[in-house]
């Protein structure tokens, strides 16, 4: 075999790899997805009309605020709240405020909670929702204000308070200010329980630190999704403290309900169904057709 005839068969094989990787982009970007717990790809489509349950394996996968909005209220009844305020950066953290902007083009959300008031089923709520795509569902200060504004609306309203968590805990690089926001929060809510308006809390997954250890816990019906990470400081943290192995289940919503600490865990296929039925139940004044 002649040396001109090496290369051009190579560069035959060259040319069917370029042809290969041609029709590999072709492939629609977003057409399937992975589950993160048992790893089976999915139609994501078929994911998403399945409400981001895993069709395997039931895993409740990670909803944005505005999803959780378009299967949990009314049709074209949310009104959102506070999207003017803006997150500063006041103990100078590097590169804080660049990142921050990165995470809003990312969720189109002005910080990590989006807070509204709507109907559900005809019910009129105020609904506080946490997003963990932005900055993993930390609460910094627009957060914490963001939701006690909420808080005040429904009280004010004489509506209840609905609010769905999703949080690392409070955010390190505002410090205290982030440490604040706890106690802002509850004394928001005493108010709102003192003029005897309900409040339920659903913590997603993972609902954990400083949120897990003020507003998430303190509901009148406190609701968790399946398999939902639900505590405070982690697991290595707690055994390394106490020297001994926790239980598998341990800071799962279903070790929580087993121990007291919630009252119900809902499946998201019937979350709207159920908490509409709570709000019914609680509610004096008229129900607009749905």
């Amino acid at each position: 075999m002649a040396i001109r005839d090496i290369f051009a068969m190579n560069r035959k094989k060259q040319k069917g790899v370029i042809i290969q990787r041609t029709k590999e982009k072709e492939f629609p970007e977003g057409l399937m997805m992975k589950c993160p717990e048992c790893r089976k790809i999915h139609v994501t489509k078929e994911v998403e009309q399945n409400l981001k349950v895993c069709p395997a394996c039931d895993h409740h996968i990670k909803m944005t605020a505005q999803e959780r909005v378009h299967i949990f209220l009314d049709k074209d009844s949310f009104i959102s709240l506070d999207d003017h305020l803006q997150t500063t950066n006041p103990l100078g953290f590097p590169a804080y405020v660049e990142k921050i902007e990165v995470d809003k083009k990312k969720t189109g959300l002005n910080e990590a909670v989006l807070t509204g008031v709507g109907l559900l089923k005809g019910v009129q709520v105020v609904v506080a929702i946490m997003d963990s795509h932005f900055r993993m569902g930390s609460m910094g200060s627009v957060v914490g204000e963001k939701i006690t504004r909420a808080i005040e609306t429904a009280t004010e309203l004489r509506v209840p308070f609905i609010i769905f968590t999703a949080s690392g805990g409070a955010r390190m690089q505002e410090g205290v200010l982030s440490l604040m926001q706890m106690a802002k929060t509850s004394v928001a809510l005493s108010r709102h329980s003192e003029a005897g308006l309900l409040y339920i809390s659903v913590m997603t997954h993972p609902t954990t630190g400083g949120v897990s250890a003020s507003f998430a816990s303190i509901g009148d019906l406190n609701i968790a999704e399946p398999q939902a990470l639900i505590g405070f400081a982690g697991r290595r943290v707690i055994e390394q403290t106490v020297r001994e192995k926790l239980p598998d289940d341990f800071q799962t919503a279903e070790f929580l309900l087993a121990h007291g600490q919630l009252d119900a865990i809902f499946h998201r296929h019937e979350m709207r169904d159920k908490l509409a039925t709570v709000v019914k139940l609680h509610h004096k004044g008229e129900v607009a057709n749905v």
